[in-house]
């Protein structure tokens, strides 16, 4: 791309829903016996691709699955697309909590649980998504490709996070895409110490997670035309970071998020870029 040369790990390809670091954070709840939990319980976004993966886990484990958000309008309720729509057709409980009490809810979520009850945090940032990054390394270590660099983007940082302490080897590259580097180290610290190799690279614009910007479809259309499909809201951020802040060959590690796409890009079209 651009004339560089950048090397792709499918981890998109795993399952049509349950893929990507999605895959990955949930690797300790999908080796977990089904007998063992009766519901799983995570918050967030209605856009949430977290939310998609715990839904489709959720209906392989026959757990029930608790899902709690702000308000939303009629119009999000409604839509017939889009990660929302397709975690309720998987069987996915949705509680709307009002936004003055919805911090101290989500605060105090696990007072309220019992031991066949698991909560997953917002973007499954939890210790125990460790486990399942340290397969993704044994993979990337036992591969026959010899790259000094890996690269993916970062909404709370698990995923780069965990990723770089089970490979110190690798110079590990991410870039936040909700909110600013400062509160992406924020976020990982208060999971581990942050390591050398993690290198955060700051986005040359400040961008506002989830909007349509006519420049992240540019780069995902061109992505899309080598024969890879990314998602819309964190691939575009961390490539352009990469091109402008980096030189040497990179495995770019595919987060999955592609179900995004479809509410991603009729939101393109109200815009008009499409």
């Amino acid at each position: 791309m651009d004339g560089r040369v950048f090397y792709v790990k499918r981890d998109d390809l795993a399952d049509p829903f349950l893929a990507g670091n999605k895959f990955r954070k949930l690797h300790a709840l999908l080796q977990t016996p089904p007998q063992k939990l009766d519901k799983i319980i995570s918050y967030g976004g209605t856009q949430s691709n977290a939310m998609l993966a715990i839904a489709a886990m959720c209906r392989k484990k026959n757990w029930h699955f608790a899902y709690y958000t702000k308000p939303l309008s009629n119009t999000q309720k409604n839509e017939n697309y889009g990660n929302f729509f397709h975690s309720k057709k998987l069987g996915m409980e949705h509680v709307e909590i009002e936004e003055p009490y919805y911090k101290d809810f989500v605060a105090s979520m696990r007072l309220r649980m019992d031991e066949r009850t698991f909560v997953v945090d917002q973007g499954g940032a939890v210790e125990e998504a460790r486990l399942g990054l340290e397969v993704l390394a044994e993979e990337i270590r036992g591969s026959a490709l010899d790259v000094p660099s890996l690269a993916t983007p970062s909404g709370t940082g698990t995923t780069a996070l965990f990723l770089a302490l089970s490979l110190p080897e690798y110079k590990v590259y991410t870039t936040p895409c909700v909110g600013n580097s400062e509160y992406l180290k924020k976020q990982m610290s208060a999971l581990h110490p942050l390591p050398q190799n993690l290198i955060i690279l700051e986005p040359k614009k400040k961008y506002h997670f989830a909007k349509p910007y006519k420049e992240f479809l540019q780069i995902q259309q061109k992505l899309f035309s080598s024969g890879i499909e990314f998602d819309l809201i964190y691939a575009p951020s961390m490539w352009m970071a990469l091109l402008e802040q980096t030189q040497e060959e990179i495995l770019y590690i595919h987060s999955g998020g592609v179900s995004g796409n479809e509410s991603m890009l009729a939101r393109y079209r109200q815009k008009g870029f499409l």
